[in-house]
């Protein structure tokens, strides 16, 4: 079977969590968590949680810990991705990831350097598997959360849970 096999394949609805990860946005005024939530929802997905957290690796933790626990079979963190003292969400979600997807991170960057130039190497974004779910890290900017949901998430989102049901025996 193919890969448009299986994103045929895939479920039509994926059961998604949004944290947003930062030290100085509330939900007011946290568009990117709420194009994340808007945009699955659009796109046919049951959003089944939201939370906007401090950018702090046990909280961050916490915050996937509660998406286990609803159910999410994808959690797309958005923040804290760069490479300042305060951004700690890459390693917070690569220190839980039990399989990493490189090809997520290195096909971000490609794309955000056709947008942002040589600046997209300081994106750390990051995906990979975590307790049967497939979990993304990428940039808390609206354009980066938009260009990872466009071209990579949402495109592969069915795929990528139809491969771990399909080995989890689902």
């Amino acid at each position: 079977m193919g890969h448009e096999e299986h994103r045929r394949a895939g479920p039509r609805s994926v059961r998604i969590f949004v944290v947003t990860a930062s030290d100085s946005r509330g939900e007011a005024e946290d568009t990117s968590g709420a194009f994340l939530r808007r945009a699955a929802s659009e796109a046919g997905h049951a959003v089944v949680g939201y939370r906007v957290v401090r950018d702090e690796p046990e909280v961050i933790r916490a915050a996937l810990a509660d998406a286990a626990a609803a159910g999410a079979e994808a959690v797309v963190v958005n923040g804290g991705t760069g490479i300042s003292d305060r951004d700690r969400t890459y390693e917070a979600v690569a220190g839980v990831i039990e399989k990493r997807l490189d090809g997520f991170g290195e096909l971000f960057r490609m794309l955000s350097w056709q947008e942002v130039g040589s600046a997209a190497m300081l994106s750390r974004a990051v995906a990979g598997t975590w307790r049967g779910r497939v979990v993304f890290s990428v940039p808390g900017s609206t354009a980066a959360v938009r260009l990872a949901w466009e071209k990579l998430i949402a495109p592969e989102l069915p795929h990528l849970v139809f491969e771990l049901a399909k080995h989890a025996g689902r």
